[in-house]
């Protein structure tokens, strides 16, 4: 018995869409709807946008601190060699004006007659 009633139900015709005036309702609620919608995405983007800018601010800004410190720490080793090297040129200089000094090597010098 069910299958008889099956048979007798009747499908309804499917009616042919109107493209056109789809299209027409689907472009005027488009041209409200958007606008609406930026606006609404704009104030609840808001903080979030915000909140990112300062993050990546704040990470560009330790960057920024940790490349100067190393760039400092790398000066201040420089300066600490070139002090070296200036130290050593001066006891060069004090060492070679000591040995081209005539009036030292004669204080230095052992009188002639008493040698041993």
């Amino acid at each position: 018995m069910p299958l008889a009633l099956l048979t007798f139900v009747q499908v309804p015709p499917i009616m042919p869409i109107d493209l056109t005036a789809l299209l027409a309702v689907f472009m005027g609620i488009s041209v409200v709807l958007i606008p609406v919608l930026g606006i609404t995405a704009r104030f609840a983007l808001k903080p979030t946008v915000e909140a990112l800018s300062r993050f990546f601010d704040k990470k560009g800004d330790e960057e920024t601190i940790s490349i100067m410190e190393r760039r400092l720490a790398l000066m201040e080793q420089q300066i600490e060699s070139m002090e070296a090297n200036v130290h050593r040129l001066v006891e060069a200089t004090e060492f070679h004006r000591e040995l081209e000094s005539p009036q030292d090597r004669d204080d230095r010098l052992p009188p002639a007659g008493s040698g041993s």
